[in-house]
């Protein structure tokens, strides 16, 4: 027996029944819950499974499995016949504790929050609900990592929806093997979406995951595993998946990596990276394996529904409405995974479309790229399984779908739109001109510093205007200069223009942004200098004030005229803030004047301030700008610095040099006790405003908050529409199933008995085309198999028998039945009998034509009437 697993004890007890103790708190390691989903054959396989679980071993396991809802459930009372443990029917509210089983019951979809089971009542008695995909994903966001997911025998595909949420929350998914299940529908639709991680038979499923948790929970209890010696080793890991796969891991995110690893490593049951990395060198398939691990491919049609509202009511409106003479516009799905979210892209748009109208026609051309080949190839097919009902309304299936078995083909309409392509758009050039750019979920694998560098690559790709999708755990960032948001709850943001666009985009020296085919010198040629240019800027050097042009942030981004008595380089790294550069005397000031004005969008100016030059002062007055116009300098400030004379104080006769010295002093004390008043008075504003904002923020984050609870809730009921129907379709397939073998048995039966009478049989429909014919009919016509739906009459015959076409039609017009004895060119004879073909409805369906051979029984008749011929000539005689 193997070694159990000791889990956390929460300490709880329950009889069954449910309880209102506090949830599981997050500090406390949580024992590991095994949700198995099952189908048609699965009362079997739980039985199988359940028998070979070690006693003790720390696992909690939930069954959820297609249940007729109108009937009593007795699977608890089945199930505690074949386990030790304890099993249970849920009921709301239940806590899950180790070593128990609990049951769904009839007719409910079961849910978990902090380790507490929930109830909920279906939408309709009758319709299709997924129970297994619903419990899978609300098990992978409750319990993380320590969710375990298990599929066994059953029918149809529920459940791969929530494998895919298990593995993106880094749990363990077990399939049993197809060839042991009694249905190896769901099974196959596992390990085919590339979701397994552990196939075997039912019966060797339980000891593989006690010895994938044992080794999680050694390397759990472990010392940090990534010092120098397994730094290293993680290092070779990626050099390894470069020279099979072509591509650098190294910027994405060490810990995603390293746990996605940590998983490979559990199900091969080895404890040091070193060991795994000797794994890899040795077997080619685990470096695949591990590839796509690293992919996480999760998607689904239309993820964040309102996002894709706010897309489909006002983004592309509103880029419409920018192009009035019509045309195409161009988006590019970066990391489109099975191409789900583009093909969302190119319905939305067809929707919008039909909801304005527009009088000019426009097109959609979209690009979907994603590193996986697979991946991309399996967008390119548009084949999805039967449950993406769950997400796609039925408007839109039937509108934009076609129903196969098994699942939905994308219509033609849509997938012509699209064009699919592999692509790394960490190494690869982008796609430029673009109207739309979604890139969902991506940026958060990444590292921040490759972040900072492809969101400038996505502001070079799209035109002025164009829109922004990300997913709902990213954002611009600090790229405020570059993208404004659209909505920021909803992940869209439109490009801004920017003055250091060119700058900023610093693209990989694996490819230019250039275009191909047009010389460098040509794409930098200078305009030609005029009269009128050379004035302007003569005027501007030796005239014009001395002047900064900033972001909201303070990032120099122009400088106009001569500023070094105002601004110096701060030592250290080089940084061009102007808070930085600014020079003692000017820099506090500066600050407060700088929020004021851009807080209130209006020129402030701060005069007589003292800056030291060369061991003297210079009086200076500036004046700060938030700009409005021109457009592509929205946002941004002017800083204006404007020399003042010193004024020279008169000093009366008689008067003596130290009252002077006095009053100049006062007066700077004085000028200098202003200054601190106006500070003080500006900083207690800008505190005040702060304030004000955080509240904003924090109630802003409250009705967040709420909303994101209320989404959860609703998503957590969404998708059960679909068990009921397909529970049905499953009784019904499992009846139609055994039909059919009924079926063959009688077809095979009536194969044999037609075979052992020796009665050859022709079947033809309503115009005398051959529908059937039977083993034999080859030696009275000409027959081969593919001259079944040939007219009869068409077919070369042994038989003297010209008008059987017409006694065939006779006989389909009168409903009576003919027979006569004909003969062949050979000699052969044969009863032919032609009788209507009636269905099991009582409908006339064509003839039937037998052919018994009688040329025996013609030759005994023959020699009869010879010898009775001759019995006569010698009794006459």
């Amino acid at each position: 027996m193997k070694k159990p697993l000791k889990p956390h004890d929460s300490g709880i007890e329950h009889s069954g029944s449910s309880t209102l103790d506090a949830p599981v708190q997050p500090e406390i390691h949580p024992f590991p819950i095994a949700g198995i989903g099952a189908s048609a054959g699965g009362l079997e396989a739980l039985e199988q499974f359940l028998r070979h679980v070690p006693e003790k071993c720390g696992v909690a396991f939930v069954v959820v499995q297609h249940l007729d809802p109108t009937h009593k459930g007795m699977m608890p009372e089945l199930l505690q016949r074949a386990t030790p443990m304890e099993v249970f029917q849920a009921s709301d509210r239940m806590r899950v504790k180790p070593d128990c089983v609990y049951v769904i019951p009839p007719n409910k979809d079961l849910s978990i929050l902090h380790g507490v089971l929930h109830l909920f009542e279906p939408t309709a008695p009758r319709g299709l609900r997924l129970p297994i995909d619903f419990f899978l994903r609300s098990l992978a966001e409750d319990w993380q990592e320590h969710s375990i997911a298990v599929i066994l025998s059953g029918m149809g595909s529920d459940g791969t929806m929530g494998l895919r949420a298990i593995k993106e929350k880094a749990g363990v998914v077990l399939v049993q093997e197809p060839g042991s299940a009694r249905f190896d529908s769901m099974p196959r639709s596992a390990i085919d979406a590339g979701l397994a991680d552990i196939v075997a038979p039912v019966e060797q499923l339980p000891g593989k995951m006690i010895d994938y948790l044992q080794h999680a929970l050694i390397v759990a209890k472990s010392e940090p595993l990534l010092e120098v010696k397994d730094q290293s080793a993680l290092e070779k890991v990626l050099i390894l998946l470069r020279a099979r796969t072509g591509h650098d891991f190294s910027r994405y995110k060490k810990n995603t990596i390293y746990r996605r690893i940590e998983r490979r490593m559990g199900i091969h049951q080895i404890d040091r990276i070193a060991a795994y990395v000797r794994y890899l060198q040795e077997n080619s398939q685990e470096v695949e394996l591990l590839f796509k691990e690293l992919l996480i491919g999760v998607t689904s049609f239309f993820r964040d529904p309102a996002a894709w509202d706010l897309l489909r009511d006002k983004a592309i409106p509103a880029l419409l409405a920018g192009r009035p003479a019509g045309g195409a516009l161009r988006a590019w799905s970066a990391g489109c995974s099975s191409g789900e979210e583009a093909y969302s892209l190119a319905m939305v748009f067809k929707e919008a479309l039909a909801k304005i109208t527009p009088t000019e026609k426009f097109t959609l051309q979209i690009f979907a790229t994603d590193l996986d080949q697979d991946a991309v190839d399996k967008a390119r097919q548009g084949f999805y399984p039967a449950n993406i009902a769950a997400d796609v309304p039925p408007e839109r299936l039937d509108r934009f779908f076609v129903k196969e078995d098994n699942g939905y083909r994308v219509g033609k309409e849509i997938r012509e739109m699209i064009t699919f392509a592999t692509q790394n758009i960490i190494m690869d050039p982008p796609f430029t001109k673009l109207d739309i750019l979604i890139c969902r979920n991506l940026l958060i694998y990444l590292a921040p510093e490759l972040q900072k560098k492809i969101l400038p690559h996505f502001h070079y790709s799209l035109n002025p205007g164009g829109v922004l999708f990300l997913g709902s755990a990213e954002t611009t960032g600090s790229f405020t200069d570059l993208f404004s948001p659209l909505n920021i709850k909803s992940r869209l943001y439109l490009r801004r223009e920017s003055v250091l666009a060119s700058e900023t985009a610093m693209f990989s020296t694996s490819f230019s942004p250039f275009l191909p085919g047009v010389a460098k010198e040509a794409a930098m040629q200078q305009p030609v200098v005029n009269l009128q240019s050379l004035a302007d800027q003569l005027l501007l050097q030796h005239f014009s004030p001395p002047a900064v042009l900033v972001n909201d942030k303070g990032d120099i981004l122009y400088i106009s005229g001569r500023t070094g008595k105002y601004l110096e380089p701060a030592a250290g790294k080089a940084n061009w803030n102007i808070f930085a550069m600014t020079r003692e005397g000017l820099r506090f000031e500066l600050g407060c004047v700088f929020q004021k004005a851009v807080r209130q969008q209006e020129a402030l100016t701060v005069k007589g301030l003292k800056v030291g030059t060369n061991g003297g002062t210079q009086t200076v007055d500036i004046t700060v700008k938030a700009i409005q116009e021109p457009e592509k300098l929205r946002g941004m400030v002017m800083i204006v610095f404007s020399d003042v004379a010193t004024p020279v104080e008169k000093i009366k006769p008689g008067r003596a040099q130290k009252g002077t010295s006095d009053n100049a002093r006062i007066q700077e004390l004085e000028q200098e006790l202003q200054s601190c008043h106006e500070g003080l008075q500006a900083s207690r504003e800008e505190m005040q405003s702060s304030l004000e904002e955080l509240k904003t923020v924090n109630e802003e984050l409250q009705s967040t908050n709420e909303e994101l609870q209320s989404t959860n809730e609703e998503l957590t009921t969404s998708r059960e529409e679909l068990q009921s129907l397909n529970e049905e379709l499953q009784t019904v397939n499992a009846e139609q199933q055994a039909k059919m073998d009924e079926l063959s048995g009688i077809h095979n039966d009536m194969r044999n008995l037609l075979n052992s009478t020796e009665i050859v049989t022709v079947f033809l429909d309503n115009e005398f085309r051959i529908r059937r014919f039977t083993t034999g009919a080859n030696k009275i016509f000409k027959l081969i198999p593919g001259d079944v739906g040939r007219p009869l009459s068409d077919v070369a015959s042994d038989l003297r028998y010209p008008e059987l076409t017409e006694e065939a039609r006779e006989v389909l017009r009168t409903l009576v039945f003919t027979e006569k004895q004909v003969t062949t060119a050979d000699g052969r004879w044969f009863s032919v009998r032609i009788m209507p073909y009636r269905t099991m409805d009582d409908v006339i369906g064509g003839v039937v034509i037998t052919f018994a051979n009688i040329t025996t029984s013609k030759a005994l008749e023959a020699e009869l009437r010879e010898e009775i011929a001759g019995l006569k000539k010698k009794y006459e005689a």
